[in-house]
């Protein structure tokens, strides 16, 4: 009995050694090195983001500087206090990191859900910008995922909406995981519902009534550059059960997020999965990836979050282009959040922080 009095004592202060470690402070020291002839920022696919090309560059000590880390994330972030903008090495354990996908819809995609005519708006906004969108997820989206998959602890993707019954049959969620029968029911339920709603909504409006005072306010109240509403998408498109696109590969163990269940379901799922560090991809930039359940202003109030900028792309009204919004809104997102890039991320097994 005092054997095993003496050992469960033992556990208990290793325990709670392991917990006072986890919690424990540390002096920053906020050391800024001026960095000589730095290459531009966000560079590595500039037909999706216009490459950052402030001079005024600083390197600082590490952050996250985790015991047996294997995975390397450099990142920056600006400053206005500074001058400039800071960057510096991040060190993490790849089985506490979390990749999260920020609304990978499956619009226009194949599967169904497809933007209402003549007139609907959904994604992007557009057909063809949902397709341009489609093809940086297959080109640029996926492949990282696949680069770190069976190496860090969860790959997650965000969407709208409950756990309806057709979508809990084909992904996993927080509370159930779907054998291979009840996906393949799931799909065909899927496929059956979206291609049995009739994707057509009301024409542009042809005729407006302007006051002789205010014709302007009159005439955006009437026509405004958005309307996503049942006039143009027709009744009961946003209850449709959205899917994830298929221009990402998505697997059995992956987890479906829904914004209805809010973020602090996801929050306690996180941090059950032993999740600290999220590295965040996915769209829109402006939109979805900063505000809704999965976005980086909810989740950066709990984890050390990344912001992969190269793998985002901005919604980029009156543009053919997403670069410059894109580049806008993560530049502006990083006066209080991390920015890193896909080639700065690196997995190393076994390997010391640098």
């Amino acid at each position: 009995m005092k054997k095993i009095i003496t050992f469960l004592s033992l556990s208990l202060l290793a325990a709670n050694t392991w917990l006072f470690a986890a919690d424990a402070l540390r002096a920053y020291q906020n050391r800024l090195t001026p960095l000589l002839r730095p290459q531009p920022l966000l560079a590595d696919h500039p037909e999706w983001v216009e490459p950052i090309r402030e001079t005024n560059r600083w390197e600082a000590p590490a952050i996250v500087n985790d015991p047996n880390a294997d995975l390397h994330v450099r990142a920056w972030r600006w400053s206005y206090n500074a001058r400039g903008i800071i960057e510096m090495p991040n060190h993490l354990r790849a089985s506490q990191t979390a990749i999260i996908m920020v609304h990978p819809w499956g619009i226009d995609d194949g599967q169904g859900w497809d933007t209402p005519e003549p007139a609907g708006v959904a994604d992007f906004c557009t057909p063809e910008k949902n397709h341009l969108a489609a093809k940086h997820t297959r080109g640029v989206i996926d492949p990282f995922h696949r680069s770190l998959r069976g190496k860090v602890g969860a790959i997650l993707y965000s969407l709208p909406g409950e756990c309806d019954p057709i979508r809990r049959k084909l992904y996993r969620s927080f509370t159930h995981n779907p054998d291979r029968n009840e996906r393949q029911q799931g799909a065909r339920e899927l496929d059956v519902t979206l291609r049995g709603f009739k994707y057509r909504g009301e024409p542009l409006v042809t005729e407006l009534t302007l006051s002789s005072d205010k014709p302007v306010v009159d005439y955006f109240k009437q026509f405004p550059g958005l309307d996503a509403s049942d006039r143009y998408n027709n009744a009961n498109f946003w209850k449709l059960p959205i899917p994830v696109t298929r221009d990402i590969q998505v697997h059995s163990e992956d987890v479906v997020i829904y914004d209805a269940e809010g973020y602090e379901k996801l929050r306690v799922f996180l941090q059950q999965q032993g999740i600290r560090h999220v590295l965040l991809t996915g769209y829109a930039t402006d939109m979805c990836y900063a505000r809704t359940c999965a976005g980086y202003e909810n989740l950066s109030k709990h984890f050390n979050v990344f912001l992969v900028g190269d793998a985002t792309l901005a919604t980029f009204p009156a543009h053919d282009t997403p670069r410059f919004a894109t580049s806008s809104h993560i530049a502006f997102a990083s006066l209080n959040q991390l920015v890193t890039q896909i080639s700065w991320i690196q997995y190393e097994p076994n390997s010391k922080p640098k």
